[in-house]
């Protein structure tokens, strides 16, 4: 059971657009004593968030319609003591670190189970959190740079490529391919 905060609301808001995760999340969560609620889009998020701010929250990163950070800022501005945890498929350093910034408690990569995120949601935050059993690669690192000099590019190959000192067509090899583990 998590610990409910000192006026023992334990209103949770999961805003994800994959709707068979989203149910089988909040099913889980309701059943470690959270009061769900859900979303599937941020405009849907941002209208949860601006006539009930949550206790809890658990935010997609990148929805239909838009970025979960949306929503993440306007709980922090609408809840300052809400417990945010971003979940994304799309996991790199450079949206980890803008996740933190804008409020997430936590960051963590799809798939997450509810373990995960009642973990995340529930640790205390002076509490470091354990170091990874299996450690990113070297591969998956040069990977992860090639991902946030892309995105800080506004996914421009051509213009990432030459930021890169890259070929173009090497890079969009690389960019084709899955991440390596």
């Amino acid at each position: 059971m998590p610990e409910p905060k000192e006026n023992g609301d334990m209103s949770l808001l999961i805003v994800d657009d994959d709707k068979p995760f989203l149910q089988r999340l909040a099913r889980a969560m309701e059943t470690r004593g959270y009061e769900v609620d859900t979303a599937d889009s941020v405009a849907d998020g941002l209208r949860k968030v601006e006539s009930t701010p949550p206790s809890y929250a658990v935010v997609d990163m990148r929805l239909d319609d838009g970025n979960g950070l949306d929503v993440v800022a306007l709980i922090r501005k609408r809840r300052p003591d809400s417990r945010i945890v971003v979940l994304t498929g799309y996991g790199n350093i450079a949206t980890a670190v803008t996740a933190v910034k804008l409020g997430a408690f936590d960051y963590l990569a799809k798939p997450a189970d509810a373990d995960d995120v009642h973990l995340a949601l529930t640790r205390d935050p002076l509490e470091k959190a354990e170091p990874p059993e299996n450690p990113m690669s070297a591969d998956r690192v040069r990977w992860e740079h090639i991902q946030r000099v892309y995105e800080l590019c506004d996914r421009n190959v051509s213009e990432t490529a030459r930021r890169l000192n890259m070929h173009r067509r090497t890079l969009q090899r690389i960019l084709a391919k899955r991440a390596p583990r």
